[in-house]
């Protein structure tokens, strides 16, 4: 028998399980040499075997774009009145809330009206004197008159009759003047509200005298509907702007009315009314170099008061057939400015664009994009000199949970594992 006889070596039950074995171990090594042949004809991919790097891509969709700009200002009622004591004497009473609104022409103090009142009575008095002797001096002018045509008394008595009804008609007219008077100033003892408004706190209390000698301020009322806004804006930026509508290369937001204000309060809040601009100052500042600018923004449930610092958004024209991009798709360089342009080849290329400006941290690109092209904004670091990239939609942060770059490639490393793993392996599983 040869020395190498399977007899030898294995027991005669057991031949039919290693034949069965010596063909799956046979099998397995065909199917990887056909593997392998079949991937070196296969055409070559990226460097290394990995798949093309993701970026995160905007697709560019130009259209009208308003040029906004975020300055500071200050709130400032739109009308203001001071109360004050227009009549001396002891405040007697307070008749409005601290705090609350009121109409123009309600009462607010109360000032000790007396010594008005006995002025008043005695202009009265001396107008009704004086009219006593008007009446009196116009009866004896009548009964002179026949008597002097008849030659009967004398012209100069005659004459003297109608100069004492012209003296009693103006002591009737100096009285009428008093009585007004004293009426005037015993309804300045009523003081009330010159305009409608919110009142602030009296600045006096019952028992206070007042009005001796000036006005004494008690009260300040505020109209805060609608307010206004005082913001300053840079000579040189209404300048370009105003040269850029001139041009035809901006529109006039609004079509020519008023431009368009929005406010922001301190906490970063947007106010949910917007306001339009009234008037722009005909002066520049000398020391600041700034131009005034007031709008009127409607306030009817009272939240914007008076003297706050805001921010004021102020839209003042549209770039047309502009682009808005993050701020970090654009890169800013002394020699000019340039964006990454995903091709439809895969291949990213740089692009010059022309900036305007910008708002709500983007960047408006007037010119050097066209409709449809695909801006790169995230993945900059994955880059690999001239290799193609893979073009997916970029979100912004915080809008929604995007893939982890490179989470999806997990698999081809797996299946490169499992396709270079040893025969003896590969037996080993397809007996299993």
């Amino acid at each position: 028998m040869h020395p190498f006889h399977r007899s030898n070596f294995l027991p005669r039950a057991s031949w039919p399980q290693a034949r069965r074995v010596l063909t799956l171990s046979t099998w397995g090594l065909a199917s990887l040499l056909v593997a392998c042949g079949q991937s070196s004809t296969a055409p070559a991919g990226p460097p290394g075997g990995m798949p093309p790097a993701e970026v995160g891509v905007i697709k560019v969709s130009p259209g009208d774009v308003g040029l906004t700009t975020e300055l500071p200002g200050r709130l400032e009622a739109s009308r203001v009145a001071q109360v004050r004591a227009r009549a001396a004497g002891i405040l007697q009473k307070r008749l409005f809330r601290e705090g609350s609104e009121v109409k123009a022409g309600q009462a607010l103090f109360q000032i000790d009206a007396s010594p008005y009142k006995a002025t008043l009575d005695s202009a009265q008095a001396g107008l009704a004197k004086a009219e006593a002797n008007l009446m009196q001096a116009s009866a004896q002018a009548q009964r002179y008159k026949p008597l002097a045509e008849a030659k009967a008394i004398s012209q100069q008595e005659y004459v003297a009759a109608q100069a004492a009804q012209m003296q009693a008609q103006a002591d009737v007219a100096l009285g009428k003047a008093a009585v007004q008077t004293a009426r005037i100033n015993l309804n300045y003892a009523n003081v009330s509200a010159p305009i409608s408004g919110r009142i602030g706190r009296a600045l006096v209390t019952e028992g206070a005298l007042v009005g001796q000698g000036e006005a004494t301020q008690l009260a300040v009322i505020q109209q805060i509907n609608p307010v206004y806004v005082n913001f300053t804006q840079s000579a040189a930026e209404v300048m370009k702007l105003r040269q850029a509508l001139d041009s035809g290369k901006f529109k006039r937001a609004g079509g020519g009315q008023a431009a368009s204000v929005r406010i922001v309060l301190e906490d970063g809040s947007e106010y949910a009314r917007a306001g339009k601009l009234l008037f722009s100052d005909l002066t520049v500042d000398a020391s600041t170099g700034q131009i005034t600018l007031r709008a009127e923004v409607p306030n009817p449930d009272g939240t914007l008061l008076p003297g706050l610092y805001v921010r004021v958004r102020l839209e003042q024209a549209l770039a047309s057939n502009a682009i808005t991009l993050p701020q970090q798709a654009v890169t800013r360089s002394a020699q000019g400015d340039s964006v990454m342009v995903v091709g439809n080849d895969g291949k990213v290329k740089p692009r010059p664009v022309k900036v305007g400006g910008q708002q709500n941290g983007q960047w408006i690109v007037l010119d050097g994009l066209q409709s449809g092209e695909q801006v790169m904004v995230d993945g900059f670091q994955k880059l690999r000199g001239d290799a193609p990239v893979k073009p997916v939609p970029w979100q912004a942060p915080g809008s929604k949970a995007a893939v982890p770059a490179g989470a999806g490639a997990s698999s081809p490393p797996a299946a490169a594992a499992a396709a270079t793993s040893s025969p003896a392996s590969a037996a080993s599983a397809a007996s299993r």
